[in-house]
């Protein structure tokens, strides 16, 4: 069993990927084409390293490589944790009908939910167009002209935690418009523009840049974007369903476990590798960089309250657990079959030492699918 898990490990490591490209990643290489650069540079020097070096050791937990291809059976999804302390990644493990296919994890970009909506809270309040105590009232459907979108059963109104908590739709669709139409700004297209620069400071929109070849970024779309797609132009509305984590966003999995670990360290992350440097073969200097967010520090009390607030009485609250405090998100992913699953998380709530992602295609409900797999991954590495 031991080689079998060894050779699974290092099997993932060596794929390359020979999927499509995903629907934005053309655009995004436009957008940010400083980051394909340098993850084209990256895998040149990596491979004239490997010609001359042995493998470095790998970060990745055998026994959580193990317990994850086992809760991925029969589903085709990915698995991504990471020590938000260091980057090393402590589990990438991923499921397709024709086997493993790392793909799924660092370049396939889906739109990520309501996972978005920790990063989109962050970004409101850091810019003042909400705060902790900003509440909503919501009657189960935001009805406004031709828009038309469903809610979760739950207390009304709603201040900024319980809005994350109970994942109210209602809360960031109009959050999210509010920013869009702030006085604040000069016009829509500065809006959205300072909008985008907190998200890429979360290590959305781009490459992460770890170091497995054949990553892709996702989607976060600024004005020259959204000019180019919507040809006749857009508005507030056209783009509302951002506010929700649907429409013009996408992200990988790896993309949101990163961002997750830069919640859990309130406010900076680290490249996510999964190779351990030693004497011989020291880390590259990029994955020894605290790479610093935008957000403001206060921003991330009252984001991390309603993450706990999920797990203890909101949509995850069937992972809670006594023996550490689970922060989350869940996630259900709109899209034209049955709905993807997704979860990102962290535990403990203090001193972090796992954050999660998990993702897993025509899942259904995120608190169903998603969440239980992250609870037994993170059940396995805090034990």
């Amino acid at each position: 069993m031991r080689k079998t898990i060894l050779w699974l490990v290092t099997a993932l490591l060596a794929i390359v990927t020979t999927a499509n490209a995903q629907e934005y990643h053309g655009e995004m290489e436009r957008i940010y084409p400083e980051q394909q650069t340098l993850a084209r540079r990256e895998t040149k020097k990596t491979t004239a390293t490997r010609q001359d070096t042995a493998e470095p050791q790998q970060t990745l937990v055998p026994y959580l490589q193990q317990l994850g291809q086992e809760l991925l059976k029969g589903k085709t999804g990915s698995i991504v944790a990471e020590d938000p302390a260091t980057g090393e990644l402590l589990c990438l493990v991923t499921n397709s009908p024709n086997g493993p296919d790392i793909n799924l994890a660092i370049a396939t970009a889906y739109a990520p939910g309501s996972t978005f909506k920790v990063a989109q809270a962050l970004a409101l309040l850091s810019e003042g167009i909400v705060g902790p105590k900003t509440s909503v009232g919501c009657r189960g459907v935001l009805h406004e002209g031709s828009l038309k979108v469903g809610c979760h059963k739950h207390p009304s109104p709603l201040m900024l935690p319980n809005a994350l908590a109970h994942s109210c739709n209602t809360w960031f669709l109009k959050a999210f418009r509010s920013l869009l139409l702030s006085k604040k700004y000069l016009n829509k297209d500065q809006a959205i523009d300072r909008w985008r620069d907190y998200m890429t400071s979360m290590g959305l929109g781009g490459p992460t840049g770890v170091d497995i070849p054949g990553e892709k970024g996702g989607l976060v779309a600024n004005s020259r974007y959204l000019y180019r797609r919507y040809s006749k132009g857009w508005t507030p509305q056209t783009v509302i369903w951002v506010g929700m984590g649907q429409g013009d966003i996408t992200a990988t999995p790896l993309q949101l476990c990163n961002m997750v670990a830069s919640v859990a360290n309130r406010g900076y992350f680290f490249r996510p590798h999964v190779h351990r440097g030693t004497a011989a073969q020291p880390l590259a200097q990029r994955y020894l960089i605290r790479r610093e967010t935008m957000v403001a520090k206060w921003a991330y009390k009252p984001v991390i309250s309603g993450m706990r607030g999920a797990v203890v009485r909101g949509t995850a609250a069937a992972i809670n657990t006594p023996a550490y405090a689970i922060c989350g998100k869940t996630g259900t992913v709109e899209n034209e079959g049955k709905d993807h699953s997704a979860f990102i998380g962290f535990a403990p709530m203090n001193n972090p030492r796992i954050a999660i992602a998990v993702f897993v295609e025509n899942g259904g409900f995120g608190a169903d699918v998603a969440a239980p797999i992250a609870a037994k991954i993170i059940k396995a590495y805090l034990k």
